[in-house]
């Protein structure tokens, strides 16, 4: 977590009692843990947006492909070939 180790939270924790004092500890944490959890939940919504927008994107993506491939008619190739018939082809 962050790349802290037992050693360093150790400090943090001893300097946060000289700083804030015993009895502000629990109301710091308690703030923080709020706030934490709130930035959680705010990130994975995000998250579960730019999810929903790729796949909306992925599906329109998808769909213009199977259009463009597999749609009836004439393709691309046969519309630069085509000519009408000669009438010595007969």
């Amino acid at each position: 977590m962050f790349g802290i180790g037992f050693p360093e939270l150790l400090v943090i924790l001893v300097v946060a009692l000289i700083v804030l004092g015993p009895k502000r500890i629990p109301d710091v944490a308690r703030s923080l843990g709020r706030g934490l959890a709130e930035f959680r939940r705010a990130t994975g919504e995000i998250t579960d947006e730019f999810r929903a927008a790729q796949s909306q994107i992925e599906e329109e993506y998808r769909r213009t492909r199977a259009e463009a491939m597999g749609a009836p008619g004439e393709t691309t190739a046969q519309t630069k070939t085509a000519r009408p018939p000669d009438s010595t082809d007969t």
